[in-house]
């Protein structure tokens, strides 16, 4: 039997750890390189995104300046779509991919779409899960309980699920999001192609966390096997 945070298993994690720091890497290459190119309309993000929401029946939506870098996000419990600085002031194309990606997410809400409603349920629980599991799945080993591992590796399969319900989410905000800038006619074809280079790297991001907790469940299961 082998401890569950280092024994030979952690190879089956070394593709998924290759992959997650390539795709960090990547996403702030990416948006660095665009967030330096400036859209011919000048629109910036918080315009952009306003503009979205309004033409989508979201008028009530407020858009709001965050701090920080990259943590753009929308809040389906407030209803409020949240720019970082870098992109709620900024008329890159970097920062207009963003904002409409964050723009998609409340589409989405707004027209419950099925996988973000899945997402937005189940996250209260992996996210107490994810953070019980592997302490129990520890104190299991230690104690030789099968049913302490056993409820640990449940739980992390909640996460696991969790991150595997994003992907569809996050890809289906970005189509809408190059969709809608599309039609606005607002943007050039290499601008377009800008916006989806940015949209492509920060969704590599997903994949690879959801095959890191992929592999990492995959690991726990043949741990639980050998200690059997």
């Amino acid at each position: 039997m082998f401890m569950p945070f280092w024994d030979p298993t952690m190879i089956l994690l070394l593709p998924a750890i290759i992959l997650s720091i390539w795709a960090q890497a990547r996403i702030k290459k990416t948006f660095a390189k665009f967030s330096k190119v400036t859209t011919s309309k000048r629109l910036t993000g918080a315009q952009i995104a306003r503009s979205i929401l309004d033409t989508n029946g979201l008028d009530k939506v407020p858009v709001n300046e965050i701090e920080g870098n990259l943590t753009d996000n929308y809040n389906p419990i407030k209803k409020t779509l949240n720019l970082s600085r870098t992109v709620y002031d900024s008329p890159s194309i970097a920062a207009v991919g963003v904002a409409a990606h964050e723009a998609g997410h409340a589409i989405q809400h707004k027209k419950a779409y099925f996988p973000l409603a899945i997402r937005n349920g189940i996250y209260p629980i992996t996210r107490f899960g994810s953070w019980l599991a592997f302490p129990l799945i520890l104190i299991g080993f230690f104690m030789a309980s099968p049913a302490l591992i056993k409820i640990g590796i449940w739980l992390f399969a909640g996460f696991v699920a969790f991150t595997l319900v994003t992907l569809p989410v996050e890809f289906n905000a970005s189509r809408r999001a190059v969709q809608i800038l599309t039609s606005t006619g607002y943007f050039s074809p290499a601008e377009l192609s800008g916006v989806g280079k940015v949209l492509n790297a920060a969704a590599l991001t997903y994949v690879a966390a959801a095959l890191t907790a992929l592999m990492n469940l995959l690991r726990l299961i043949l741990l639980s096997g050998n200690r059997d």
